[in-house]
């Protein structure tokens, strides 16, 4: 089971604001369990706190923007992106302006102090969100389009394509995390030449510089103009008539703006709150459409509270019902887990096949068989006896009795042919002998039941 993370420590970074051009200091603190990420605008007299998630991003222009009423801080997608990549779920970060500073103009500042700090592991179980089909959302006036897949990790593919004779059409793929510092976390944001004097209009990119941005030359301008365009960035006069990338650091991959894109693609996903098991498949991607398959990535999450498991009938089961009939006392007709899927240290997966042969369909009922509503609670019931039992170190000197059953729902019913799987998890550490514990029943991603039941541990006389 993998637990939630945050950082063993606290760490600083300064440096210029892009846009502002304010000299700034964001500050990177540990957080407890379910924190998730947020900002702390430690500048105003309020110090207004804003979670960083995608219904907070009130602008992406040219950066992510949050805000919380009248606080807003941008170009956080680097800073998010190093967090995300490292498996860190929980991190308060306070800033004194409205954004962050852009440092070289990549992650790799971030990744370092991470790797200075370290990480440290909590209690809590990571909370993945596991794609089971294919999601995708287009932009049909920009060409844009991020699809969804499932996959047993999360990894990227950032195709990107310009109408440039510089920076025409490239990709970049991240098919393990564990690769970021070294493939990623380097590359830098870039800006078209043809772009920069809008940017300046607009008040943005008042801190932009050729130490902290490639900036691409693609269309010959006058030597006068180029050289004004120069001054107003403050970077020295170049030859007007030699196209290409501008900065004072080569480039660090021939590539190198597909993977600052793959970069911002991470930055913005950690808005989603949760980490996700998927590939996603970027293509011309950008911080608006970036922020809109966020902002459907958790409505899609918040739709399903509680996800069903992934059952592969072909894998081979932690505990067959041989194993289960020695742990549990009960024998038919009110034996009702076939078999045990997955088992951690706070929760529990089992399997239960409904047949028409099941006894209880003669009564209930002979013309429209349904399961009994409370077979469905004993049968989460035994899953959860099953994991208090794992908790002790001779299981079968043990029976688990239940003493309450708290919250019980039934949301559809059970017929012959379904394949209930039943989630059950530890609500609380074990104390006493006393459990407590939470149970979900699925047919397919569908809750079919849920109840809250409190258990004790007893040994056998």
């Amino acid at each position: 089971m993998f637990k939630q993370k945050t950082l063993k420590g606290s760490f600083s970074l300064c440096g210029k604001g892009l846009h502002t051009g304010l000299n700034l200091t964001v500050t990177f603190y540990p957080a407890p369990e379910n924190h998730g990420y947020k900002i702390k605008r430690i500048d105003l007299p309020e110090q207004t706190v804003i979670d960083a998630i995608a219904e907070n991003v009130v602008d992406t222009q040219r950066g992510t923007v949050l805000a919380n009423g009248n606080a807003r801080v941008s170009t956080v997608e680097h800073a998010l992106a190093a967090l995300y990549a490292h498996g860190i779920d929980n991190c308060l970060m306070e800033v004194n302006g409205p954004e962050f500073p852009i440092l070289d103009g990549s992650a790799i500042e971030y990744v370092n102090k991470i790797q200075q700090i370290g990480l440290e592991e909590q209690n809590a179980p990571k909370d993945f969100y596991v794609i089971h089909k294919k999601t995708e959302i287009r932009d049909e006036k920009t060409g844009s389009c991020i699809t969804l897949l499932p996959d047993e990790e999360f990894s990227i593919t950032s195709m990107i394509s310009f109408d440039s004779s510089v920076l025409a059409s490239s990709f970049a793929t991240l098919d393990d995390m564990q690769n970021f510092d070294k493939e990623i976390a380097a590359s830098r944001t870039f800006v078209f030449v043809r772009e920069i004097q809008p940017l300046l209009n607009a008040g943005l990119i008042k801190g932009g510089d050729l130490d902290n941005a490639i900036v691409i030359y693609e269309n010959k301008l006058p030597q006068e103009q180029f050289d004004k365009l120069a001054d107003l960035i403050g970077t020295s006069h170049l030859n007007a008539d030699e196209l290409g990338y501008i900065q004072t650091k080569p480039l660090v991959w021939k590539n190198e703006p597909a993977r600052h894109k793959l970069l911002d693609i991470i930055g913005d996903m950690a808005l989603i709150g949760r980490p996700i098991k998927g590939r996603i498949i970027a293509t011309r991607p950008g911080h608006t459409i970036n922020n809109k398959f966020a902002r459907l990535m958790r409505k899609e999450i918040r739709m399903h509270e509680v996800q069903a498991p992934v059952y592969d009938p072909n894998k081979e089961p932690v505990m067959d019902i041989k194993r289960i009939l020695d742990l549990l006392p009960h024998r038919f007709p009110m034996q009702l887990v076939d078999k045990v899927i997955e088992l951690g240290a706070n929760y529990i997966i089992g399997v239960k096949n409904v047949t028409n042969n099941e006894p209880f369909f003669q009564g209930h009922f002979p013309k429209e068989p349904v399961m009994p509503g409370v077979l469905q609670v004993e049968a989460m019931a035994q899953c959860g006896g099953l994991l208090a039992l794992n908790s002790v170190d001779d299981p079968d000197s043990y029976s688990t009795y239940f003493l309450k059953i708290d919250g019980v729902k039934f949301r559809q019913k059970v017929v012959p042919g379904d394949t209930l799987l039943f989630r059950v998890e530890l609500t609380s550490p074990l104390r006493r002998g006393i459990a407590s514990l939470k149970g979900y029943t699925f047919v397919g991603e569908t809750i079919v039941s849920e109840a809250c039941f409190t258990a004790q541990i007893a040994k056998n006389k």
